[in-house]
């Protein structure tokens, strides 16, 4: 079987990633992706028929709570400290003229 992974696909590849690859560096990645590639082949001939399928690698579930609303009861606090505030904001400098 050929292998999905040639050179003009890496190359397309690194395009895309905007990853420059030298001449040796191209002939070591291919290596190592159809060693990645061949090992994913020998995993599918195992027969998993009798493996309860798992979500991540825990039995930990998500707690989940309603939304509250709160009130911040720091609002407000500093704000007389800071040398200008309009209408409830404070007042900064300018960033960019």
């Amino acid at each position: 079987m050929d292998s999905p992974i040639n050179k003009k696909t890496l190359e397309h590849l690194a395009k895309l990633t905007r990853i420059e690859l030298k001449p040796k560096e191209e002939t070591e990645l291919l290596k190592d992706l159809q060693k990645i590639l061949d090992y994913f082949e020998e995993l599918k001939t195992l027969d998993t028929k009798e493996i309860k399928p798992m979500t991540g690698g825990t039995l930990i579930k998500n707690i989940f709570r309603e939304d509250e609303r709160k009130t911040n009861i720091n609002e407000g606090a500093g704000k007389d400290a800071f040398p200008e505030t309009q209408k409830g904001f404070l007042k900064i400098p300018p960033v960019f003229n």
